[in-house]
């Protein structure tokens, strides 16, 4: 089976990338929400469960490019983050991750001299250990995936287990099925396989 470019849409490629990108760039947090059917929640919120996390937090870049917004929480702290809250993209770990493309993991997240404390200070709350991986969709990085074990408050000076490689990997599995149904919904409505 040879699955190849059919010569007939050759001609119509160069089109479609270009709508597909434009498509992509238009995407922020308040119209990532109206693709996330149950399927898509499901996967996000079981990549979160698999590595232990308190909370999850999928990050799109503002219309603006100079934050990134929660465009959807998984975990207690939901309806005070999203919507609520933006993260300079000058600063913090989460904006690393953005700028590197690289995932990040960091078991000791209140000794890291790059953590932004505005949300936790929002949210009065202390994060102990950071997942974060980049998420590309439409060719291009265009947020960040993150998900948190928090410090009890009572929990002394210790913290929770931290997170291991396998966790890390539950949270990149996680995205990339994000981001190829992303893709597959979006192309989808793009060339009329579906009208949702």
């Amino acid at each position: 089976m040879n699955l190849c470019t059919d010569p007939a849409f050759a001609t119509l490629q160069p089109l479609l990338m270009e709508r597909m990108a434009r498509l992509g760039a238009e995407i922020h947090a308040a119209q990532f929400a109206t693709f996330l059917d149950p399927l898509l929640r499901e996967i996000i919120k079981q990549g979160f469960t698999e590595a232990g996390a308190h909370e999850g937090t999928v990050w799109l870049v503002d219309a603006a490019g100079e934050s990134l917004e929660p465009a959807h929480t998984v975990g207690p702290h939901a309806e005070k983050i999203v919507g609520q809250f933006k993260q300079p993209l000058g600063s913090g770990l989460i904006s690393m991750v953005f700028a590197t493309e690289q995932p990040f993991l960091e078991n000791e997240v209140p000794r890291n001299a790059q953590q932004s404390k505005l949300l936790d200070s929002q949210l009065d709350v202390q994060t102990h250990s950071l997942i974060a991986v980049p998420f590309h969709f439409l060719n291009a990085c265009r947020g960040v995936v993150s998900c948190v074990r928090f410090k009890s408050p009572n929990g002394g000076a210790g913290g929770p287990p931290g997170f291991h490689a396998i966790h890390l990997g539950h949270v990149q599995r996680a995205t990339a099925l994000l981001s190829q149904l992303l893709e597959y919904r979006l192309l989808s409505r793009t060339v009329g396989w579906t009208c949702e």
